[in-house]
């Protein structure tokens, strides 16, 4: 999608401008089938392949017997945007697009900064399964509570790590200047929250591990408050997808009158498990949560659904499902890839 912000950056003038040959295709990555994207890198011999977490799980759902039929060894380096990827995920795709070989960069970037900013680099340091990892160099990041003190990274990876605000303290050169026409929004968006040191946020959530390297939760705004207790939607969705019969999943907060917000949980199931039905499978999930997490954070609802609605770029559109989940009007639909999946979300409550 060049309307992307990574369709233009990384599609059109980042590499051409370093001479990279491109492959450039119409349609969607199953049309004609879902061997669409497996076919183009094996005749043409493509070396980079970048994509989002979501198309990820995708390919999870339909199996990998589709990526198996197809000679990928050309590829040397695999890439993942958008969203976090969660371990089970990065696993796949390292293992099954690339062999178990390949190196995979999880990119940490935005609309706004105009290139990556987080990643880890291959040949230089070992990449972990989920996490963005470092700045790359030349970029200044650091992770900051409410007050704007720097978190510190915990001595151990076992139990619960504390978050906090994603900051750019530093200029960087692709940063933007400003929103068209409205300086205003431009301030009060991306600088107002830590106006007083002048740094830049633009939304995100993080959390060092006790390696120092940096795991992105995803928004401010898809963090949920449990009963006083901060959890992340990306952590719930790994959860979920971490078991071996989910293929995808969305998680959102919905207003609770005893607990503020409760998880509200959407998934899709994989190829093999498509016929499993009933309240088995939704206990075993709400217990895996809880077993992986903590008991605080077990689904209120869980919701097994053909189909998750996606931007045509491969995000999950979570604002919809949380209308959904509080019983609302569905909010703009304008950049919803298919308006027909509320109608099978609808159904499978």
């Amino acid at each position: 999608d060049i309307g992307w912000v990574t369709g233009h950056t990384y599609g059109v003038y980042g590499p051409l401008s370093n001479g990279v040959t491109e492959i450039l295709y119409e349609g969607t990555p199953d049309t004609p089938d879902q061997h669409r994207h497996f076919e183009i890198i094996e005749k043409y011999g493509a070396t980079i392949y970048y994509t989002a977490p979501t198309m990820i799980r995708t390919f999870m759902k339909w199996g990998r017997e589709i990526p198996d039929a197809h000679d990928l060894s050309s590829l040397r380096l695999l890439g993942t945007v958008g969203e976090p990827i969660n371990p089970e995920a990065w696993r796949w795709y390292r293992k099954v697009i690339g062999a178990d070989s390949t190196p995979v960069v999880d990119t940490w970037w935005q609309t706004e900064t105009g290139a990556a900013m987080i990643s880890p680099l291959p040949g230089v340091a070992a990449a972990k399964p989920g996490s963005a990892m470092t700045p790359l160099p030349g970029i200044s990041a650091k992770i900051v509570d409410d007050d704007g003190n720097e978190l510190i990274s915990p001595s151990t990876d076992e139990g619960e790590h504390a978050s906090g605000y994603l900051v750019l303290d530093q200029p960087w050169p692709s940063m933007l200047r400003g929103i068209w026409g409205d300086p205003d929004r431009y301030r009060e968006t991306y600088w107002s929250k830590f106006a007083k040191q002048g740094w830049y946020f633009a939304g995100d959530g993080a959390r060092y591990d006790s390696d120092g390297a940096i795991w992105v939760l995803g928004r401010i705004d898809d963090v949920m408050n449990i009963s006083g207790h901060r959890i992340s939607t990306a952590e719930v969705e790994s959860a979920l997808v971490g078991h071996s019969g989910v293929a995808e999943a969305a998680v959102v907060g919905a207003t609770d009158d005893t607990t503020g917000q409760a998880i509200c949980a959407f998934v899709v199931l994989q190829a093999d498990h498509a016929e499993t039905t009933g309240e088995e499978i939704i206990d075993e999930l709400r217990a895996e949560v809880a077993r992986v997490i903590s008991p605080i954070a077990r689904p209120r609802e869980l919701h097994v659904v053909p189909e998750l609605p996606k931007t045509r770029s491969g995000k999950i559109m979570r604002r919809l499902l949380r209308d959904i989940a509080e019983d609302r009007e569905l909010g703009d639909t304008s950049t919803l890839l298919d308006p027909s999946v509320f109608d099978a979300i609808r159904a499978a409550q």
